[in-house]
């Protein structure tokens, strides 16, 4: 990749997610600059997506709608945070697509599960960000620290797990030579 600026279009206007696909860029091409544009765009799944496979689903749809938003862009990134079930308790994560012009990078974020009181919560129709607010007494949350920030006492915080899996999104864009003429 050139020594220069790019836009990025960030299919979210919460900070949290903004820096952390700004972060994740930032690490794998520190030899560029990255101009934000956060971008509030459908992402075609219920508001709190309740399988891996919608998850993953409202993550393309926002890199896809990002993309025809603004279409002279260098970079579209898609975060979508998810849950489900798992051997009976409530796992979270989140699904992160970045494409450029030539090619596209997917990657899950690290997982963990939720407290009982926050799954009941969830399972009857409350967002995960909103049952989080509820169950621990915060404040918008999910653009903060997050569940994972709460639950950890901040050892990570919810940018922090949403810019790793930036960063291994970011795997076939950095070796493109690999991903885009694969040889046998």
């Amino acid at each position: 990749m050139e020594h220069k600026t790019y836009t990025v279009v960030i299919a979210s206007t919460n900070p949290v997610k903004v820096n952390a696909a700004l972060d994740g860029l930032q690490r794998m091409f520190p030899e560029s600059k990255f101009i934000p544009e956060p971008a509030s765009v459908p992402s075609g799944v219920a508001d709190q997506p309740m399988t891996e496979q919608e998850t993953l689903q409202g993550a393309l749809n926002r890199v896809a709608n990002a993309k025809a938003l603004q279409p002279d862009a260098d970079f579209w990134i898609g975060l979508e945070g998810g849950v489900e079930v798992i051997g009976g308790d409530l796992a979270t994560f989140a699904w992160v697509v970045v494409q450029d012009n030539e090619q596209m990078g997917k990657a899950r974020s690290g997982t963990f599960f939720l407290p009982q009181k926050v799954r009941k919560l969830v399972e009857q129709g409350v967002e995960l960000g909103e049952a989080n607010d509820r169950i621990f007494s915060h404040s918008n949350s999910k653009q903060k620290g997050g569940a994972i920030g709460i639950l950890t006492h901040n050892v990570v915080d919810r940018r922090e797990l949403y810019e790793q899996a930036v960063v291994l999104a970011l795997v076939p864009l950095r070796n493109k030579e690999l991903y885009l003429n694969p040889q046998p």
